[in-house]
């Protein structure tokens, strides 16, 4: 059992600038001991405040997953306001596992990377800063989506992206295309499209070609300057 198509295909839209930003909020919020006080939308950790928004919950004994906007003890919340937009986002773009107040995940042959997998697509669809998983008891896991402007979203580097875009052409294996067109995207930068490869002219006069072999996988990344 997988995830659907539309889940899918949106997962890999995300996946490459979401390993970026995972990483640069790894570095600025690190783990370790925390607190939150939802009903302030206020998250705490390594001396560090931030206004959060709450994401979802997983529920490791019963294998589930429940949207933030569906949790009955925030409904209409602020803290939840983010994860509704998720909702609708699923409603628009037909992706039963967005739109849907719960996830069974016990269909599943792994349902904790199935559970990390929604709180990453939720934070793509948010264009979010990043997402936090934490333990919230025995068997519970909570994942808050970070909504504050001191946490950084990292510029586009060319000596990075090579790395980015294999890392995210790896996670959910369907589409490295869509991965590199996705990270492009997110980034603002137009791209040209043949059968086999990719190109984009970056920001300080760098074009990256991304060629694809007869399989689709990600043949070859080269990153060239050029004039001004």
């Amino acid at each position: 059992m997988t995830f659907s198509e539309a889940f899918l295909r949106t997962a890999e839209h995300h996946a490459a600038w979401g390993v970026e930003q995972l990483e640069a909020l790894g570095r600025v919020l690190p783990g370790g001991p925390w607190t939150a006080d939802l009903e302030q939308c206020r998250y705490e950790s390594a001396g560090r405040t931030v206004r959060v928004g709450l994401l979802g919950t997983y529920d490791r004994a019963a294998r589930s997953w429940l949207w933030g906007w569906a949790n009955p003890g925030f409904q209409g919340a602020p803290v939840v306001a983010a994860s509704a937009r998720i909702a609708e986002f699923g409603r628009l773009h037909g992706v039963p596992e967005l739109r849907e107040a719960g996830v069974d995940l016990s269909v599943f042959a792994d349902p904790d990377r199935a559970a990390e997998s929604l709180a990453f697509v939720g934070m793509g669809v948010l264009g979010a800063a990043g997402y936090i998983g934490q333990p919230a008891g025995p068997s519970t896991r909570v994942y808050f989506t970070p909504d504050d402007p001191q946490l950084p979203h990292p510029a586009l580097d060319p000596v990075t992206l090579p790395r980015f875009l294999l890392t995210g052409a790896g996670l959910f294996g369907r589409s490295p295309r869509e991965v590199v067109s996705g990270y492009f995207a997110h980034h603002g930068v137009p791209v040209a499209q043949t059968p086999d490869s990719l190109s984009a002219r970056l920001p300080g006069g760098t074009t990256a070609v991304v060629a694809f072999d007869p399989l689709g996988r990600i043949a070859s990344i080269n990153a060239t300057a050029t004039g001004a």
